[in-house]
């Protein structure tokens, strides 16, 4: 593709008939008398807490909802998006009940209410929008890929002219999100619209601390495979020329192109910014460039008289105020119903998202193994085989990662599979932890199974934001939206350490909302619990131990392509009366080895959320004491969770302190010696189980 240039788009002096004027300005002014009624009634009488007034970002994004018609368009937006989310229809009592934080609306009061989200099952929709800057590019990439697929491998036909529009500010472009949504969609040539509001202020800091110059159009001129469109957003027939141009030509499969608007902002960055940091004369400058007169003369008497005009504005007044009335009687939600939706609850469908709101059930599924042969296989092989199976009979179910295609994943979990199921299904990202989780969050709002891989588990740090927004999708839209991947992570020692490929932490991700956390220690529960993970309808992040992928104790015959494990449920894989042993993962093996006749329970936990709590409070209440050994670090380590359960449930039944066997405080050394000295050992467990049993 030719390099990328920018285009100052000669604009007709004529009014564009295509444009229905009327429907902006009534959007517009109900834009704006939102914000004049929030900013001299609702926030002094404390009924709306967070304001963020739209002044001068108004009308351009009234012309961009009008470019969206597609039931499969997708955009995602920020917090001074509300006009836009006008714009496609958003009922107005649900716009400003949300920012009272009142019952229903965009999330029930959980969530602030200018962090919007929009179903719209049967239009354009607007994808959960994140309270960090720049979150919201790279899941909208994702949707865009999502597009792609669903045509290209699925052969839909309504997907061919679907686009997904990123709506972000000056400031959002120095992000790590936006870099890599950029990334993505020029390298993919996918369908994405950048749609940048330059205000030239991000909060204070001037826009020209976010790019050079301040200006990203200028600075992308030369960025292969995007076209770039820059101009007013204030003037309505060069904004609607814009915006129509850059939508087309994206709609068109040209592919992704950037639309930088010049837009004033009239208002602090919220409410409660005085804007000191402006001088007067910038902030007149700013006033006089205020879109709404201009979009007056624009239409006055061109479309409207002036007492139609008058007449519009008085009616949009009425009917805000009336919906104010409404939303000020809405209830706030129960508090007992606050911590609902975190996982997917039956009977409760979400509306967007995942492939089970698009009709999807798992098939028929046994937790009893039924291997074909008897050969026992590495750990590696069957997680190779599972994808294998369930991209055969799923063509929604995607892997991609670094490394994953040709080469098979540094660890060879995925060798093969890009030869068999192509490109489109299997493939290669940019190395950008980020863009990697932001993109499946996407695909799976888009109703794709995406199955993204993370290197090692230090490396899904640059991620963390998109982890956690996605494990929280279906909480703060109110069950409206969910993000169901499978988020593949190898990590834990192996013949060595280091502080970089060698880390657990899986208690990171236990702490992370939404997200179920499986850690299987042998091949026939990697095969059942994966199983699971891919027909599911929550985000799962699937952890793979590096010492287990080969090791001839976690080898087992393969279970058979309907075996699958239900999480929360542990297995006890040694029988005892005199104490418990809880683990997961490598732990697992050197504690059974370490409990070899000192008659204890041996439980592997194989799924930390949910975990089987039953079976180890039962199994404690019998023996009397428990031992929790886990690689991870001991300071706030998930062992201490188990730990505090135990002496809330089964105090009484204790004959001794819970005790707890883990890597100190420390990163995983690479010398071997170091190593082993570090992580618990089989001799370690077994001095430590003593020392209980003496108790």
């Amino acid at each position: 593709m030719a390099t990328a240039q920018r285009i100052d788009t000669p604009i007709q002096s004529n009014i564009d008939p295509n444009v229905d004027w009327k429907t902006v300005v009534e959007t517009v002014l109900t834009s704006r008398m939102i914000d004049h009624l929030e900013e001299t009634e609702l926030v002094p009488a404390k009924k709306v807490l967070y304001q963020f007034s739209a002044r001068g970002h108004d009308m351009a994004q009234v012309l961009l909802s009008q470019q969206l018609d597609d039931p499969l368009d997708a955009v995602c937006g920020y917090y001074r998006s509300r006009p836009l989310l006008l714009g496609l229809g958003v009922d107005l009592v649900h716009a400003i009940g949300s920012a009272m934080a009142r019952e229903g609306g965009y999330s029930d009061g959980r969530d602030i209410g200018v962090v919007f989200n929009y179903p719209n099952q049967n239009g354009p929709k607007a994808l959960p929008m994140c309270g960090g800057v720049g979150t919201q590019y790279s899941p909208t990439a994702g949707w865009a890929q999502a597009i792609e697929y669903r045509a290209k491998v699925m052969k839909e036909e309504s997907a061919k002219r679907a686009i997904a529009v990123c709506l972000g500010g000056d400031g959002s472009v120095a992000t790590n999100g936006f870099w890599a949504a950029l990334t993505i969609a020029t390298t993919q040539k996918l369908p994405v619209l950048f749609y940048i509001e330059d205000n030239q202020y991000g909060i204070s800091v001037p826009s020209t601390f976010q790019t050079p110059g301040g200006n990203i159009a200028a600075n992308l001129a030369s960025f292969d495979g995007l076209k770039i469109w820059d101009g007013d957003g204030t003037d309505p027939e060069e904004a609607s020329t814009l915006v129509k141009q850059a939508v087309n030509f994206v709609r068109d499969r040209n592919g992704p192109a950037l639309l930088r608007l010049r837009v004033p902002r009239l208002q602090g960055h919220s409410f409660q910014d005085t804007q000191t940091y402006k001088s007067e004369e910038f902030v007149e400058s700013e006033w006089e460039r205020d879109p709404l007169p201009k979009l007056k003369e624009h239409v006055v008497p061109a479309i409207l008289s002036e007492d139609e005009w008058a007449n519009l504005k008085s009616e949009v007044e009425n009917r805000v105020r009336s919906a104010i009335e409404t939303a000020d009687s809405l209830p706030v939600a129960k508090p007992e119903t606050v911590a609902t939706d975190v996982f997917f609850e039956e009977g409760k469908m979400q509306k967007i998202g995942g492939q089970w709101a698009e009709g999807y059930r798992p098939p028929a599924s046994s937790d009893t193994p039924n291997p074909e042969s008897k050969n026992r296989i590495n750990m590696v092989t069957a997680i190779r085989r599972t994808l294998e199976h369930e991209m055969e009979i799923n063509d929604r179910v995607t892997l991609f990662g670094e490394d994953i295609g040709p080469k098979g994943g540094v660890h060879a979990v995925t060798l093969g599979l890009q030869e068999k199921f192509g490109f489109d299904r299997v493939f290669d990202t940019s190395l950008n932890e980020e863009g990697i989780v932001g993109r499946a969050v996407g695909m799976a709002m888009a109703g794709l199974v995406p199955v993204p891989e993370i290197q090692f588990r230090k490396y899904a740090d640059p991620a963390t934001e998109q982890i956690n927004d996605c494990g929280t999708v279906r909480w703060r839209t109110n069950n409206q939206f969910a993000s169901p991947i499978v988020l593949r992570m190898p990590g834990g020692f192996f013949k060595c350490g280091d502080p970089w490929h060698s880390q657990t932490n899986e208690v990171q991700f236990a702490h992370s909302i939404g997200w179920k956390l499986a850690f299987p220690s042998n091949t026939e529960d990697a095969v059942g619990l994966l199983r699971t993970s891919l027909r599911g309808n929550d985000p799962v992040v699937f952890f793979e131990h590096r010492a287990q992928l080969d090791d001839p104790w976690a080898r087992r015959p393969y279970p058979g392509d309907d075996f699958a494990l239900p999480f929360g449920k542990a297995k006890k894989i040694a029988n005892g009366e005199r104490a418990t042993l809880v683990a997961w993962g490598a732990m697992v093996q050197r504690c059974e080895e370490a409990a070899k006749g000192k008659d204890c329970d041996v439980i592997d936990l194989r799924t930390l959320i949910p975990w089987d709590q039953e079976m180890v409070l039962s199994s404690v209440s019998k023996t009397g004491r428990c031992l929790i050994v886990h690689e991870d670090n001991s300071t706030a380590g998930f062992g201490a969770e188990i730990a505090a359960k135990i002496a809330d449930e089964v105090f009484l039944d204790l004959d001794a302190p819970v005790s707890r066997l883990t890597m100190p405080d420390i990163p995983s050394p690479h010398n071997a010696v170091l190593l082993n000295g570090a992580v618990p050992s089989v001799d370690a467990i077994s001095q430590k189980l003593d020392q209980l049993l003496e108790f």
